[in-house]
Parts: structure tokens; sequence; C-alpha cells
């Protein structure tokens, strides 16, 4: 049981987004709508419509990132990568960019190349322009700036025939609605930065009271690796983001009630049953392990090999220097042997020198310089086999003729006879493999306790991190209490949980129990969790598109573009409330009020006249 509890993780690298060609479905008997889900975590697009031949199903997800590099030595520019052309964002985390602030894009350049891998990879063949219709989510009370720099960017960039913008959340209400489900409800929608609470009464978004909570997955994810990185400082650069993200989609849930929780794991029994070990990758080759000697030697030798290589380079590049400025010296003194005494001086001031002398003195420096150059390059032609200091040395020849040996030489050799013993190195025996002290596999895994009910707590109680908001249950009753008694009755029959924080085991069952404690004896409520809270918003527009293709409501155009502004909205059934800009009028100047100022400048003149 406790070898099933330990889990590897698995750093998938991402694959890139293949070229895909769009089937003719696509273009006749009219390009159809093509729908973007902007997330601030991933985007997601594909095309809408009712013909079986097109996948009813986002083409391209991708995280919404883009990575500029530094580029080459060898002088290619700079290269943009976008989304999974990363591969994996921890080698690149400090070179990724976002174009979103919170959940509001902001940084139009980076939305723009967001875009340009979209149209690219989903085949978009229109020469010049995109001419598909857009259907695009955006923030909940998305200010007016982003969604004129939008609408700019769209319109004049990709000329556009019509946009639709609409909220990602209520596009998931929209497709998750059945046939008995009221038009009303409250949406708990909880992504990885934001989290929101938003009325919908009578199928329209109540944005007056719709309240926002700046907590998600983003933010749960850097307090785990927090939490890790204090318990284990050891693996401080191994605990990235990715892997803290990989814990909480897999490995974390919602606890009901979180006291009750912790006392239970108080309970060593408890630890024990449901604690999860994260295996880091490691090495099972030790820091000092033993060589024979052959391979020792082997590898000095390779060493010394590519030592004389690199020598040999560096002498013949010297040696090549040399001889050019000994050949440019010796035409310049040509030239004073020839009785060219011109050039031969503006020769001598390109070489700043003075004298003749001084040209003689350089020239016989270099002649002995290649000369040694090239005694050093044949004396390391020769000498081809080098000795290795820590090779065995072998035993000298002491007779080398075969003549008698003299008593006194053999007495003095048998007095040396012990230091040549102690010198040489004994015969090497097959040296066993070291068995380390302790294991190394349980030294790198992570141990799950607490930290897998922590870390998603966040949402309803921001306090652990430090962070001044009320939590999901606090906002929750607070946009309840702002409606008549009646109206809080509608509402909570249909609470609806969406977004990619939401899939918490354990969340359905917290959120109920929260209602359960505010809502008045013995009244009802319901909650429904998204059928898929993440692709469901993506799912929606896709509905919503297919149904109002032929229609008007919901779409700009161009023509309202250009007469109405980029911050214009057309209203339906998912988008957000349209609050145009109200300057305030200045009133007009009577008679009297411009009375005193023409007196004054009659009197005071022109300052020309004055002059």
């Amino acid at each position: 049981a406790a070898a099933s509890r330990v889990f590897a993780f698995r750093d998938a690298r991402w694959a890139p987004d293949p070229v895909l060609e769009p089937s003719a479905a696509v273009r006749t008997p009219q390009p159809v709508p093509l729908v973007i889900d902007n997330g601030s975590f991933q985007t997601r697009a594909g095309w809408a419509s009712a013909d079986p031949a097109v996948p009813a199903e986002p083409l391209l997800r991708f995280r919404s990132l883009a990575a500029r590099s530094r580029g080459a030595r060898g002088g290619a520019g700079a290269e943009t990568q976008v989304g999974n052309d990363l591969g994996s964002p921890e080698p690149l985390r400090w070179l990724l960019r976002s174009p979103f602030d919170r959940n509001v894009p902001v940084q139009l350049e980076l939305q723009e190349l967001l875009f340009d891998h979209v149209f690219q990879r989903l085949g978009v063949a229109s020469q010049g322009c995109v001419d598909h219709p857009i259907v695009l989510t955006e923030a909940v009370c998305n200010p007016l700036y982003s969604r004129q720099m939008m609408s700019e960017l769209l319109f004049e960039c990709y000329q556009v025939p019509k946009v639709s913008y609409g909220v990602d959340s209520l596009y998931s209400f929209y497709h998750n609605r059945r046939q008995n489900w009221p038009c009303s409800g409250l949406v708990i929608s909880s992504g990885y930065q934001c989290t929101h609470i938003l009325p919908v009464l009578e199928g329209r978004l109540d944005a007056k009271n719709c309240k926002r909570i700046n907590l998600g997955g983003c933010q749960a994810a850097v307090y785990l690796q927090r939490l890790l990185q204090l318990k284990y400082p050891g693996h401080f650069a191994a605990i990235t983001l990715s892997r803290m993200e990989e814990i909480l989609h897999e490995h974390s849930y919602i606890a009901q009630d979180y006291i009750e929780e912790l006392q239970k794991w108080r309970s060593p029994e408890y630890y024990e049953n449901n604690m999860h070990k994260m295996q880091l990758p490691f090495s099972n080759k030790l820091l000092g392990s033993t060589l024979t000697s052959e391979e020792k030697q082997e590898r000095r030798q390779q060493q010394l090999r590519r030592l004389q290589e690199l020598n040999a380079r560096r002498r013949e590049e010297k040696l090549q220097l040399d001889q050019e400025r000994l050949d440019r010296l010796l035409y310049v003194q040509e030239l004073l042997e020839d009785g060219q005494m011109d050039q031969f001086h503006k020769a001598l001031v390109e070489l700043n020198m003075d004298s003749a002398e001084e040209l003689q003195s350089y020239i016989n420096k270099l002649t002995l310089s290649v000369e040694q150059t090239k005694q050093k390059i044949l004396q390391a032609e020769v000498n081809i086999e080098v000795d290795v200091v820590d090779s065995k040395p072998e035993t000298p020849d002491l007779d080398p003729l075969g003549s008698e040996q003299s008593l006194e030489d053999v007495e003095s050799i048998n007095e040396f006879e012990p230091l040549f013993a102690e010198e040489q190195p004994e015969v090497e025996k097959p040296v066993a493999a070291v068995q380390p002290v302790f294991n190394l596999a349980e030294y790198h895994q992570l141990f799950l306790g607490t930290e897998r009910i922590r870390a998603p707590e966040i949402v309803f109680q921001p306090s652990l991190i430090g962070e001044d908001q009320a939590g999901i249950a606090e906002t929750m009753q607070y946009v309840l209490e702002r409606y008549p008694k009646e109206q809080q009755a509608v509402l909570v029959q249909n609470v609806f949980l969406t977004g990619g924080n939401t899939m918490y085991p354990g969340l359905k069952a917290r959120v109920q129990k929260e209602l359960l404690e505010m809502r008045p004896f013995q009244s009802s409520f319901q909650v429904h969790l998204a059928s898929s809270p993440v692709l469901d918003a993506w799912y929606g527009a896709r509905d919503w598109a297919v149904e109002y293709m032929t229609r008007e409501e919901g779409w700009i155009t161009r023509k309202d573009y250009e007469e109405k502004g980029g911050e214009y909205l057309k209203e339906h059934c998912a988008s957000n409330v349209y609050v145009p800009i109200r300057l305030p009028k200045q009133a007009p100047r009577t008679a009297e009020a411009l009375a005193p100022s023409r007196a004054l400048a009659s009197s005071t003149g022109h300052p020309c006249e004055q002059a």
C-alpha cells in the first residue's frame, strides 16, 4: 500500500501544434465563425458549424504564453515562440510573457502573437485578412479600454467582418442549461487568476452585483510551492511551478470542514493512509564512483589527446599569423632595397615604425618566433606517445648488454629496492560498488500531507496567504443579501460551478455545506457542477455562434465599429452589460459671461500691437 502511493512527476513536454487543413465546409457556402476562448491560463480555438464534417470541439489548446529568444551568436535574429511551441515553460520561466493582467488582456502586441498563432495553425487561407466572424470571450465587466484595443486589433489588423464578445462563465452556463433549468442562477466561476460570483436574473447578467476575488489557481500553485520549498530546502530548485500545478490538478482536494480535516491529519494512522509521496527525478550514480585503473588511464589519455590537438591548433594559428606579419615586413624591406623611398616611408607610417633599424629588429624577432614555432610543431609530431604519470612503470632493463654485474652494483640495487617497492602501485583488486548509507529514492521524495488541502483552501480563506479579502462563502452571502428574499430563493435554486479551479474533489460538497449554514432553516437549494468546467466555455460559445450565425443580435460589424467606437458592445444572453462612455457636456457660454472677457481683451490689446 505504501509503494502504491508513490507518484512520479510526469514533466510532460508540450508537443508543437501542427498546421491544420480546414475542411471545405468551413468556407462554403459562407465562412463559418471562429470561436476563441481567450483565457488567461489557456487559449482554445475551433470552428462553429452545424455541419458534421466540422469537428465540434476545440482544435487548438495551448498556454497563453509567449517567449522571445535573445538571438543566436551567429547573427540570427530573435525568435518568438508561442504556446505549445515552447516545449516546457521551466527553462524559459524568466522569459515568459503573458498578455494578461489578472484576467484582462492589456499587452496587445502579445495578444496579436496569440492570434497569429491561432490563425496560422487553423489554416486560415484568406489573403491579407481573416474573413471569418470571430466569437471571443472576455472578462466579466471588461474595461472599455481593453475592449476598444481588442476591437481595433481585430478590425484594423485582421479586417474581420464582425465580432461578438461574451463572458466565458456565462457561455458555460448557457451550454449546461437543461429543459427544466431556470433562467436565473448564481454562477461561481473560479479560474487561473480570479474567482467571480455572478448573479443571473431572467437569463441576463446583473452586472451591478457581480463580485470578484483576486485568487485562483495561480496563487494556489505559488502558495504550494512556498510550503514545499520551506519543508524541503534541499530540493529548492526541483520544486517548480509546473510540478505544483500537477500536484494541484491530481492530488489536492477541498475539505468539507477544514478545521476538522486538520484534526484528522494529526492522527499518525490517518497520515500514513492518506499521505502521497511525489518522486523527484534523481540519479543512482554516486559522485565518487569507482573506476578501474584502465578506465582512469584511458580517460587521462583522452584528455591529453584533446590538449595536444588544442595546442597544435593554436601553434598553427600563431605560425600563420607570424608568417603573414613577417611577409609584410619583408615586403616593406624590399621597397627600401629597391630605392622606392616614398612607398617605404608610407609603409613605415602604416606599421607605426620610425626607422629602418626598428623594422629590421621586428623582422629578426618574427623570424626567430617562426623558427621556434616550427620546431615545436615538429617536436609535437615526433612525440606522439605521451607517458601518463599514473600509469604503471615498467621494470627497467638493468643489463641490456648481458654483461655480468659487479658485486657493488648488486648491493647498491638491493639498498634501493625497498624504496622502489613503496613507489610501485599494488595490483588493483576489483572494487565492489559502494552502497549508499541512505535510500536515495526516499531522499528525493516529497511527502504531501496537509499540503493537499492547504493550497486549494485559499479560495475559501484568503487570509492563509495574507490576503485581506473575503472568501467564496462570505462573498456569496454578501451577493445574496443584496436581493429580496424571493429573489434569493430563486438564485440558490441554481448555483452553478464552472472554471478550471472548480475541479477539486469535494468542492461541490463544500459549497453545499456553506449554503446550508447561511440559508434559512428547511429552505432548499441546488448546486450543479459544469459537465466540463474547462471546455464548457468554448462549447457554449460554439452553441451560441451556431444559433445566432444568421442573426444580427450580438454581432458587432465593421460599420458599428467605425460609427460607435471600439468600446461598443452589442449585448446578448452571455455578454457583459454595455455601459457607454458619457462625457459631461460643457454649459454654453452666455453673452453676459463673454462681455467681461471682451472688455479685457479690448483694453489690453493684441500682444503684437503692444510690441
